[in-house]
């Protein structure tokens, strides 16, 4: 079965359509005018190893927060579609991630409960045209809407785009093991019987 989903959403502030396969090779497409999170976006895909397209339109002449919040909500809705009754997967994910002097360690739980325990100190104001103050409310908006429960702690850090990539990375490596199918898991992988 395809684990595919597309999601739309148009406010006053965003347009923004995502695709998302979780079972892709790596893939980025499209945009969302903030150049930084474009790149954040396309290392997210290709160390997840899922395919995704992005195509956002915010209102950017005000700053970049709707549209990297935006973009975080429909990721989060995406996932969750496409993940579907979560069947057979791990689960459980985690990551300890170098990025040169940065080292990010990352651990989610595809629980059905959102929750983002969010720990960084992220040396300087902006990488690029993307606010540090942004990125977890990116995270945040993706785990609400995603239902994932993900903690992410910077451990060490000096440089403003290294911190912050290290993160994404470590989110995109723990999302892949969680994903994944695991061949013994006959249902879902709770007690309840329900994720």
């Amino acid at each position: 079965m395809a684990r595919e989903a597309e999601v739309r959403r148009a406010t006053g502030e965003t347009e923004i359509r995502v695709k998302l396969d979780l079972d892709g090779g790596g893939s980025f497409q499209g945009g969302t005018g903030v150049g930084f999170l474009d790149h954040m976006l396309h290392l997210l895909a290709r160390h997840a190893l899922l395919d995704l397209v992005v195509e956002a339109k915010g209102d950017l002449h005000v700053d970049a927060h709707h549209t990297v919040e935006d973009t975080g909500i429909c990721l989060g809705q995406a996932l969750r579609k496409a993940l579907g009754d979560k069947k057979g997967i791990n689960r459980y994910g985690w990551a300890l991630l170098p990025m040169d002097e940065a080292l990010a360690l990352v651990a989610v739980d595809l629980s059905g409960r959102p929750y983002l325990a969010y720990d960084a100190v992220i040396p300087g104001l902006s990488a690029g045209d993307l606010p540090v103050e942004l990125v977890p409310e990116f995270f945040r908006a993706l785990v609400n809407n995603a239902g994932i429960t993900a903690h992410l702690r910077l451990l060490s850090g000096a440089n403003t785009h290294h911190s912050i990539e290290a993160l994404f990375k470590g989110f995109a490596r723990a999302l892949r093991e969680a994903v994944k199918a695991e061949e013994r898991e006959r249902g879902v992988p709770s007690t309840k019987g329900l994720l």
